[in-house]
């Protein structure tokens, strides 16, 4: 049976494949690699015409009006419990998909790893083998493989 190797981060998710070799070494190949466009820029390039960017015009008492506009206070929290029920998504839909492995294993930051896994279904939390608490979405791919062996 195969393995799976899941690792992700709030921008990059990655699976690989994991085949068994008669010698005990592990051949892996990339089955899924995308980038996600939501988690890259400024958060300032999303946000363009927010309440009290522009001056106030003129007139009698114009100054002392209260705006009911509120602050952006958590929007960048909000932005990451969004990406991560995204990324917990993709996961499922990749799991379902690929239904020949006995085990997976998952590695993504500290950060972001409990809300991810938070948001599974149960079923495919009984078949992790391995949670490795780091960011491995930009390493090689044996590199990779030495974190779950």
């Amino acid at each position: 049976m195969d393995k799976l190797i899941i690792t992700v981060d709030l921008g990059h998710f990655r699976a690989f494949r994991v085949k068994e070799e008669p010698v005990g070494k592990g051949k892996i190949d990339l089955i899924e690699s995308y980038d996600s466009l939501e988690a890259h820029g400024k958060l300032s390039a999303k946000i363009t015409d927010q309440a009290g960017r522009f001056r106030l015009g003129g007139g009698k008492g114009c100054a002392a009006k209260a705006k009911g506009y509120g602050e952006p206070h958590n929007i960048k929290l909000e932005a990451d419990k969004r990406l991560t029920k995204l990324i917990a998504k993709d996961l499922c839909t990749l799991l379902t998909r690929e239904n020949n492995y006995d085990t997976w294993y998952f590695a993504a930051p500290e950060e972001i790893n409990s809300r991810v896994l938070e948001n599974l279904d149960p079923v495919f939390k009984t078949r992790l083998g391995k949670n490795v608490t780091a960011n491995l979405t930009k390493f090689k791919k044996l590199d990779i493989l030495k974190y779950f062996e």
